[in-house]
């Protein structure tokens, strides 16, 4: 099936299809004249790459990941040993950013309460008339 069609089927654009290939997520085969050609193990091969990125993983670690992935029904799982520790690692890199993230918060929350509090001394120091 051509792009459009698959696009449909798959749940996804084409946009999204020509930057899984470019990034070499995905492979579909190519007719004489150029155009893509997809298949049905293709749409469980997108649906696989939507899992994992929408996990937070990038496409490069989908990439190098996306051959050792077993879906078992309800899930994906790894289906490689080492792929656990990889996602371990992954899963301390996004505690990170959210613990960086509440920090972030926390200061900004401190700018706008300081702001506030400013603004009410400024009003109530104004002379009534």
């Amino acid at each position: 099936m051509r792009i459009g069609t698959f696009a449909d089927q798959a749940g996804v654009s084409t946009r999204a299809l020509r930057y899984y290939e470019e990034k070499g997520l995905l492979h579909p085969e190519r007719t004489s004249a150029g155009y893509r050609l997809y298949t049905d193990e293709d749409i469980e091969t997108v649906r696989r790459i939507r899992i994992l990125l929408a996990a937070g993983l990038n496409s490069d670690l989908v990439r190098e990941i996306l051959p050792c992935m077993v879906d078992d029904g309800e899930f994906l799982a790894p289906g490689c040993d080492d792929l656990i520790a990889a996602f371990e690692g992954e899963l301390q890199r996004i505690d990170s950013q959210i613990a960086e993230l509440h920090n972030v918060r926390s200061a900004l929350t401190g700018i706008i309460k300081a702001g506030r509090t400013r603004d009410l001394r400024s009003t109530e120091s104004q002379p009534r008339r």
